[in-house]
């Protein structure tokens, strides 16, 4: 029998102020050998992979749209930032992290 993949929290700053967004909200980082991209969005943080599904576009030279969902540089792909959801309808899914704001820091679940 199978057993799940072991998930672990890793932090990531003490504070949302730590984190540099560009203008367009998002913000690579790197979390124990991983490139995640960070969004930022109605003063709530998001986590996703860094690569878009489709071709590999890399998700901080997008943008977020006025529905908080992330946009591909590449070919203007949409995923909701919450589930990873493709809602511009090609059917891809992306890849999304729980982040959780605690009193000792800002936390990501991997």
């Amino acid at each position: 029998m199978a057993t799940a993949p072991k998930t672990q929290w890793y932090k990531i700053a003490e504070s949302i102020t730590e984190i540099h967004f560009e203008k367009n909200g998002l913000s690579l980082v790197n979390i124990d050998g991983r490139e995640i991209t960070l969004a930022i969005h109605n003063n709530k943080i998001f986590a996703c992979t860094q690569k878009c599904p489709h071709a590999g576009g890399a998700l901080t030279d997008g943008y977020i749209d006025a529905l908080g969902n992330i946009v591909c540089p590449l070919h203007c792909y949409k995923f909701n930032l919450q589930n990873g959801y493709n809602v511009s309808g090609e059917g891809y899914y992306l890849k999304t992290f729980k982040v959780e704001q605690r009193e000792d820091g800002l936390f990501i679940l991997f």
